[in-house]
């Protein structure tokens, strides 16, 4: 312990000291998601007139808001999966861009030159222990493969962040790291509010239940929707489901907590939920602190279609932004502005139909309202130009409004199109019908009133 300590003594310095290595043109790995520095930027932004195009990549920009987003001469700012806070600073004018990605082949990325060489990882993390680890909090990810291959490595140590534990690749020694950073004590976790569900996600939701059945092993993506899943499962007479996840999130907790989730017919990780990266509540990191119910990992495990699909009865439920009549899927820009990312939604869409009666489950509210209150449909003929196909139509399983569940496997075009039209608002059927005539995919036989 003492030689630890020692090492810890002698490499842990002030944020101003730690992030002065750092040069023009240098890339530079944050934290993702809660692993984003907070007093690190806020001195590396400092230097932003001594410094020119430097490279930051990060995924999930959560508050505070970045520091070294407000020099777009000095930084460039990369975000692998848009969040709101990082919409709102792009439609701003300030530069963010987005990096498509499979999240599962993330580490690999690092591991095997994929990614841009890091120069500086910059990530924040939990106390050291008394053997000389730093967990690296609720944001495994692929954290570790970015430290092992970087040039040098800088901890921002926070004493709020819950110990999480794995898993693998769910903590660093002080032997592989570079400079430690001690943030103020009153540096805390970001409380993400929940997304209350409305009442379309709960008729969604409700759409979705019939398919759930005792050992189902489930996995949900962020908003009110999975949320109001998880709520009516906890409230539900379900037993013995199991978890595995991308995004832990507080749906989880309730699930948990109810004693309807214990993963006791997973045929691996029994009695635990493995996640990468968790986004939510302070009560949810509160639960999550030493918690052996939950479980740390990599994305190239997590979110791995071939571990995916080793698990019956998996069921994935991942929300999108539109579906065109095809069935071909939207679920990350409107146009050509981003909105979301790809992230690991299609991992979990083809691990889930890898599994033996595993489902996937795409799921959207059909309509919604412009800036001048008209109503809109968000199931279209066809996806406007520039807009991203996030999954093809060949990958699509079931398709989920609140006007019911289809499933697009196995059926043709013309039958796509009338299931499609099935669960848009019936204000839009008629319009949806024209248009699939008109693109030779209606079959006069066909129910007019899809």
């Amino acid at each position: 312990m003492s030689d630890v300590m020692e090492l810890y003594r002698q490499k842990c310095v002030s944020a101003e000291k730690a992030v002065s290595i750092v040069k023009s043109h240098d890339v530079v790995d944050y934290g993702f998601f809660n692993g984003k520095p907070v007093v690190c930027d806020q001195a590396l932004a400092a230097r932003h007139e001594e410094l020119k195009d430097v490279f930051i990549h990060t995924a999930v920009t959560i508050p505070p808001i970045p520091e070294v987003i407000k020099y777009p001469g000095s930084f460039v700012y990369h975000d692998l999966q848009f969040s709101k806070l990082t919409r709102v600073l792009k439609s701003s004018g300030l530069p963010a861009f987005y990096l498509p990605i499979m999240y599962h082949q993330a580490p690999a990325w690092f591991r095997d030159g994929v990614a841009d060489h890091r120069n500086v990882v910059i990530c924040a993390v939990c106390p050291m222990d008394r053997h000389g680890y730093f967990n690296l909090g609720p944001h495994p990810s692929a954290t570790l493969a970015s430290m092992e291959q970087a040039d040098a490595v800088i901890l921002e140590v926070v004493q709020d962040m819950p110990r999480c534990l794995g898993g693998s690749e769910e903590s660093v020694h002080i032997s592989q790291v570079d400079y430690v950073v001690e943030a103020p004590a009153d540096q805390k976790m970001t409380d993400l509010p929940v997304a209350e569900p409305t009442d379309t996600d709960r008729r969604i939701a409700g759409h979705i239940m019939p398919f759930i059945q005792d050992g189902s092993c489930i996995q949900l993506g962020i908003g009110g929707m999975p949320n109001a899943v998880g709520k009516i499962i906890a409230e539900s007479d379900l037993k013995d489901l199991g978890g595995h996840t991308e995004m832990l999130s507080d749906a989880y907790v309730d699930m948990l907590l109810s004693g309807r989730m214990n993963g006791a017919r997973k045929p691996f990780d029994i009695g635990r939920v493995p996640y990468t990266f968790a986004l939510g509540s302070r009560r949810m990191y509160e639960f999550m602190d030493n918690n052996p119910a939950v479980s740390a990992y990599p994305a190239s495990y997590t979110n791995d279609p071939k571990v995916i699909g080793q698990i019956d009865n998996f069921v994935s439920i991942n929300n999108a932004l539109q579906v065109d009549l095809f069935s071909q899927i939207n679920a990350e820009s409107l146009g050509t502005t981003q909105v979301s990312g790809n992230g690991g939604m299609w991992d979990f869409v083809i691990g889930a139909q890898w599994s033996k009666n595993g489902k996937s489950f795409i799921c959207l509210a059909s309509t919604y309202k412009d800036s001048e209150g008209n109503l809109r449909s968000r199931v279209m003929p066809r996806l406007k130009e520039g807009s991203i196909v996030t999954i093809p139509r060949h990958q699509v399983d079931y398709v989920v409004t609140e006007f019911g569940a289809a499933r697009m496997r196995g059926q043709s075009t013309w039958s796509r199109a009338e299931r499609i039209i099935g669960l848009a608002h019936p204000d839009f059927r008629e319009e949806l019908i024209r248009e699939a005539q008109s693109m030779g995919i209606w079959r006069q036989s066909s129910k007019k009133d899809a």
